[in-house]
């Protein structure tokens, strides 16, 4: 029995469903929306969110035993998007199924997996006083924002708003206290403290500010135009990017810039569905042996930003190419970006 199951998971391996072939990998959310202080290291369930309606219980099986042996599944089907919970015998199989699946795409739709635990796990915060967190860097999950303030007394929770459609974050949270002083004490403490690799803003949290956030979301706000790009490796340079994003062939590049001593760098397209896109298709891509993260930049393009397309970046050197020096960026560091590409007679 069990060399019949090592060998189904190596066949599903080699040859996964079709289902699972359309889009790349979002980088694993190993925390979610976990109670402070959950204890997963003896959990055998996990919770499965985001799944597409065509999603079938046959399909959801043979996807999660390519994990481990599955003692039981659950499917709870809604209108838009439904979710499930599968319960396998071991631990290992459990967290090898949040590793491995977790971001995938179902039928163009990635879902979400989590460890599984009962609502009396986490505790009630619908009376306690909520702070709003902005800024968030997209590699921060729940548990580093939990981290983060429960420096402070009396933080109860503390939770990243991620997009239902991309599984990423949205750049904001919510964090949770018992007491009003505390959660004052938390804003003056640590608006605009580095969390990631980005300086969070902090302030009380409103209905309305809840609303605004929603409505101008990068994903909904046709004036972001600019990919945030993480995790990036020391040596990598705006030349190295460039290549990258422009092989990924789904629009015009306007700019590009690295901080490389920070590990994050940028893109700038010339419309918001090429970024949505290159942020699609870019993330979790290998770059100078790094998996990159990418996300929606943290402002919107300023209006009259200069929209002329950069050249396209350098190729393999040829017999009777020239060197030419591309235009700084006035965003790049003096240090970072010495663009050269190689272009013949009738480019110049």
């Amino acid at each position: 029995m069990m060399q019949h199951q090592r060998l189904k998971q190596q066949a599903m391996m080699q040859n996964p469903h079709p289902a699972l072939l359309s889009a790349p990998q979002i980088e694993p959310i190993l925390s979610g929306n976990l109670p402070p202080g959950f204890d997963s290291s003896t959990c055998c369930s996990v919770y499965v969110g985001n799944i597409q309606p065509q999603v079938t219980e046959p399909l959801l099986l043979e996807v999660f035993s390519n994990a481990g042996s599955i003692e039981g599944f659950k499917l709870i089907r809604k209108e838009k998007s439904s979710y499930g919970f599968v319960d396998y015998f071991d631990h290992r199989s459990a967290d090898l199924a949040i590793v491995t699946l977790n971001g995938r795409h179902l039928f163009g739709q990635p879902i979400k997996i989590n460890w599984a635990y009962a609502r009396s796990q986490r505790e009630d915060t619908s009376g306690h006083f909520n702070v709003f967190v902005g800024d968030l860097s997209p590699e921060v999950t729940d548990a580093m924002l939990y981290a983060c303030f429960s420096v402070c007394h009396n933080c109860s929770d503390a939770r990243v708003m991620w997009d239902q459609k991309t599984g990423r974050s949205r750049g904001f949270g919510f964090v949770s206290f018992r007491s009003q002083q505390d959660a004052q004490n938390a804003i003056n403490d640590l608006n605009g403290k580095w969390l990631g690799s980005r300086q969070i803003r902090c302030n009380w949290a409103t209905k309305e500010d809840d609303q605004e956030n929603n409505d101008d979301a990068p994903e909904n706000n046709l004036q972001y135009t600019t990919v945030y790009v993480g995790n990036l490796s020391p040596e990598v340079t705006s030349v190295d990017l460039h290549k990258h994003f422009h092989a990924l062939g789904v629009g015009t590049i306007e700019d590009v810039w690295v901080q490389r001593d920070k590990g994050f760098g940028f893109v700038r397209y010339s419309t918001h569905t090429e970024a949505a896109l290159a942020i699609q298709m870019g993330n979790a891509r290998i770059l100078c042996g790094n998996p990159i993260k990418c996300s929606w930049d943290s402002k919107p393009t300023p209006p009259g930003t200069s929209s002329t397309p950069l050249p396209p970046p350098a190729v393999a050197h040829m017999p009777g190419l020239s060197i030419t020096l591309l235009p700084k960026s006035p965003r790049m560091m003096d240090d970072d970006y010495t663009s050269i590409i190689f272009s013949s007679g009738r480019f110049s």
